[in-house]
């Protein structure tokens, strides 16, 4: 963990700001290409400290910050944690009634937004909106009181892919605890340069990929919007890490740069979405470098496992736990008490315990780790050797004539077969069997060929009683895959039969 003075992201770039003053900290490709230093981050970001507190915010106000990934972003997002404020980061494309939702419950006082993605339309008398540059405030900052580590630096609203999205609440504490954990594993060492690809709105582009490029010092690169060739763009900023999803993997694979890339990465991660074990190797195949995998989620900001130092095995693998999180599979309800094995039949709920685990959901702190500290994470999983591999969300296990089935496990049988290029597997209910496989795949193959290809390769029960081939499948701008919609889908397939 950082010293004691350093209690918050924006007290680490200070410290960088008096070492490498002349360092490049971020980077906007452009055109036109800009850029600042350390020393240039510091000096805006305690101008647009100051301009927050000209506007009468004090620490523990809410303030909304439409996430686009440029320098400005970053600056308020900085200077925020700098005031004490609470930062909010949201989707700068969402609705006036998406947006005036989250300012109703978060409370919020303030909105910072740009003028090129601003939406007109009123969102409530409540709220003062306000430009970036609005909020460069010339003097200096007085020096405020030391920071908490438990106050509440960011609250992050969760996808909400399968219902209502959550509010949860990151500590000081709960951020630098990841970025420690990460450190440990010395993957960014001097001179990297660092991709930054995923939304600012979601934990893993904030905290995982931001955040620990500024907890560890060095230069990043901010794709907004995602540029037509993100190869070209990594061969031409030098990129050396870079974090995706495995949506924008698919895309890489597609890019007729990938080989020229794949020289200047040294690492790349894949997370916010379960990576097929083809797709990885696929990569691999054409590149030479392994796939990394991540798994975490916005309650633990976010990380818990990773195949980094270690080897990728497939089929829901995703690492080892971090240094400092804890992992335990617990018996899931309705099912008998089972132990912790090497076979997925051993499956529990993965109940994670560690510093860096959120406190609870806004605004009240319910729903937060347990008075030991443990917080269950309602995925399906188990451990093997050390191993953690995750299965499925606990809502979408599916059970078919009293036998569990793994949507995970299916998925990967069928996006095994070479014509598929994608695919997702729910649960339906049935009067005979409570419940029956249902699977919708993306790419060129024939219903009739991939039922026989997946009845060589699965049990009787667990073949799909229908597979439904998409165009495309429904994710989040993240890559998350929107398995409500896929609900929505079969209704109205159903409904037109």
């Amino acid at each position: 963990m950082p010293p004691d003075h350093q209690r918050t992201l924006a007290d680490l770039v200070a410290g960088h700001a008096l070492r490498r003053p002349t360092a490049e900290a971020l980077i906007e490709p452009g055109p036109p290409r800009r850029r600042v230093t350390w020393a240039e981050l510091q000096e805006r970001v305690e101008a647009t400290a100051a301009g927050y507190a000209a506007r009468d915010l004090v620490p523990g106000d809410r303030v909304l910050i439409a996430a686009a990934l440029t320098i400005d972003t970053v600056v308020c997002y900085l200077a925020a944690l700098r005031a004490g404020l609470v930062a909010v980061p949201i989707n700068p494309h969402q609705t006036a009634t998406e947006l005036r939702g989250v300012i109703e419950h978060s409370g919020a006082r303030l909105l910072v937004e740009a003028a090129e993605v601003a939406d007109p339309a009123p969102v409530g008398s409540g709220i003062r909106r306000v430009a970036p540059p609005e909020l460069l405030a010339p003097g200096p900052v007085p020096d405020p009181a030391p920071v908490d580590p438990e106050s509440l630096a960011a609250i992050v609203y969760t996808a909400g892919t399968s219902g209502s999205p959550k509010a949860v609440m990151l500590s000081h504490r709960a951020l630098l605890a990841h970025n420690a954990h990460m450190h440990a594993l010395d993957v960014f060492r001097p001179g990297t340069i660092a991709l930054a690809l995923l939304p600012l709105y979601h934990v893993f582009g904030l905290n995982a990929l931001l955040g620990q490029a500024l907890y560890e010092g060095i230069a990043t690169v901010l794709a907004d919007p995602l540029p037509p060739s993100i190869c070209r763009l990594i061969v031409a900023e030098r990129v050396s890490h870079v974090a995706v999803t495995p949506t924008v993997l698919y895309r890489m694979l597609a890019d007729p740069e990938l080989e020229a890339a794949a020289g200047t990465l040294r690492t790349i991660t894949s997370g916010a979405a379960p990576l097929a074990t083809a797709l990885a190797n696929q990569f691999t195949q054409r590149t030479g470098l392994a796939v990394q995998q991540g798994y975490g989620l916005s309650e633990a900001a976010p990380g818990v496992a990773t195949t980094l130092g270690g080897t990728f095995l497939g089929n829901g693998h995703v690492g080892r736990p971090y240094a400092g999180v804890e992992v335990r599979i617990a018996p899931y309800e309705g099912a008998p008490p089972v132990p912790i094995g090497p076979a997925a039949a051993d499956a529990g709920e993965i109940v994670i315990r560690g510093a860096n685990l959120f406190s609870g959901y806004w605004p009240d702190g319910a729903g937060g780790p347990d008075a030991d500290g443990w917080f269950a994470t309602g995925d399906l999983g188990y451990l093997a050797d050390g191993e953690l591999f995750v299965l499925a969300r606990l809502r979408e296990l599916i059970i078919v004539a009293g036998f569990n089935v793994y949507p995970q496990e299916i998925e990967a049988v069928l996006e095994s077969h070479p014509d598929v290029e994608s695919a997702a597997v729910i649960g339906e209910p049935d009067e005979q069997t409570g419940e029956r496989v249902i699977a919708f795949v993306t790419g060129s193959v024939l219903v009739s060929e991939l039922l026989a290809y997946a009845a060589e390769r699965l049990s009787r029960y667990k073949v799909p009683a229908r597979i439904l081939v998409l165009g495309a499948m429904p994710r989040t701008p993240t890559g998350k895959l929107r398995k409500s919609l896929l609900r929505d889908l079969l209704d109205r397939a159903e409904a037109d039969e």
